[in-house]
């Protein structure tokens, strides 16, 4: 009984001596990886933050064009399709396709030889009543007849050119003849054809001038005014804008959508626009206004706002003698309008101010900066397609 209770003490402080060395053990590893890591920071702290190259410019001010920007369909000033009044068989087609034609050139015309053997023969009966009204009014000079047979006589040969005048107007029916000057589109009927009555048979269109329509919300209608110039811009002529002006605007506006529809018209002496086509339009408003501007490569948009990076010289000399090199300073800015390349900064910088325009993305503050023109981003209010 004794030897087993003099073992218990024994177990006891081994169990209380492998459980102090493993504490002393976790206690020097915890030590050893704090101690570390300070070490580590303070070699970070006390390491050079490499320079990076950017490109950059100083900020300048340029006149803008105040512009509201819509969209618009282009329409001719005057175009129709026409279609004759009447059916028939095509006898004759007197235009070529795409063709300019004047007012009242005849384009197609239909068979008419029934009405105009009727015409010959109203105009022959005519004739006859014309010799008869004639020695009607001799005979009266010299009391042959009387005045009733004259008036008789008369009125019998208004009634012949009547006739023939309705005759005549049957005959135009079956002459397609052009309302107004213009170019017509394709004709794809051809002499045999038949065509029936309100069949649109061929487009005409006046280009020169062309309208493009465009809606204008009721909260900037205020600043929309006839005569002022609008800048049509097409996909199909990327480096050819259209210059037009104002006018028209709508007395009333949708009630479904509060817009106004305004009109504008622009020269097309080379017919290069076409109704139905889209367009942007830019309408110039107010006058013009300086803007500070930025290339917009410049600009690092996050959610809590746009900043730029400005770079700072300090004026200060190394221990070479040579001007120690710019850093790299962060600051918010307030963006507004956007013209090609470039966007307008209201507020955070100045004139003069020399911004980071490209390579932002490896910088942050403070960091050396390296500076490189020779491959700065583009910075044009109204670029244009490059030929490669």
């Amino acid at each position: 009984m004794n030897s087993r209770n003099e073992r218990k003490p024994s177990t006891t402080k081994r169990m209380i001596l492998m459980i102090a060395l493993v504490g002393g053990f976790l206690a020097v590893l915890i030590a050893w990886n704090i101690v570390g890591k300070m070490m580590g920071q303070n070699a970070a702290a006390n390491m050079p933050v490499q320079p990076q190259t950017v490109t950059s410019m100083k900020v300048g001010t340029q006149l803008w064009q105040p512009e509201q920007n819509s969209v618009g369909s282009l329409r001719a000033v005057q175009g129709a399709d026409l279609a004759f009044d009447v059916g028939g068989v095509v006898t004759a087609v007197k235009a070529k396709s795409g063709q300019q034609v004047e007012k009242g050139q005849l384009l197609i015309e239909l068979n008419a030889d029934d009405i105009i053997a009727e015409r010959r023969q109203l105009e022959a009966n005519a004739a006859l009543l014309k010799l008869n009204l004639d020695r009607a009014r001799k005979q009266l000079s010299y009391k042959g007849i009387s005045q009733a047979e004259v008036d008789t006589a008369e009125a019998n040969y208004k009634a012949a050119q009547a006739g023939i005048s309705q005759q005549q107007a049957l005959i135009d029916k079956r002459q397609l003849r052009a309302p107004f000057s213009g170019r017509i589109g394709i004709i794809s009927i051809t002499p045999g054809s038949y065509v029936r009555v309100g069949d649109a048979v061929v487009t005409l269109q006046q280009l020169d001038p062309i309208l493009v329509d465009l809606n204008v919300p009721q909260d900037k209608l205020g600043e929309i005014k006839t005569g002022q110039a609008a800048v049509l811009s097409l996909d199909s002529f990327p480096d050819h804008p259209f210059l037009g002006e104002i006018t028209a605007i709508s007395p009333k506006l949708d009630p479904g959508t509060r817009n106004a529809q305004v009109e504008a018209s622009v020269p097309n002496p080379d017919e290069l626009l076409k109704p139905g086509m889209f367009a942007r339009v830019a309408v110039q408003v107010g006058e013009q206004k300086p803007n500070l501007t930025l290339p917009q490569s410049a600009i690092t948009f996050n959610p809590y706002g746009e900043t730029v990076f400005l770079v700072k010289r300090s004026g200060k000399k190394d221990e070479k003698g040579k001007p120690e090199m710019p850093t790299a300073q962060s600051v918010f800015v307030t963006t507004g309008a956007k013209r090609g390349d470039q966007i307008a900064v209201l507020s955070g910088i100045k004139e003069g101010d020399e911004v980071v325009t490209s390579g932002q993305l490896k910088i942050k503050n403070g960091t050396p900066l390296i500076i490189d023109t020779s491959t700065a981003p583009p910075d044009d209010a109204a670029p244009t397609p490059q030929e490669k």
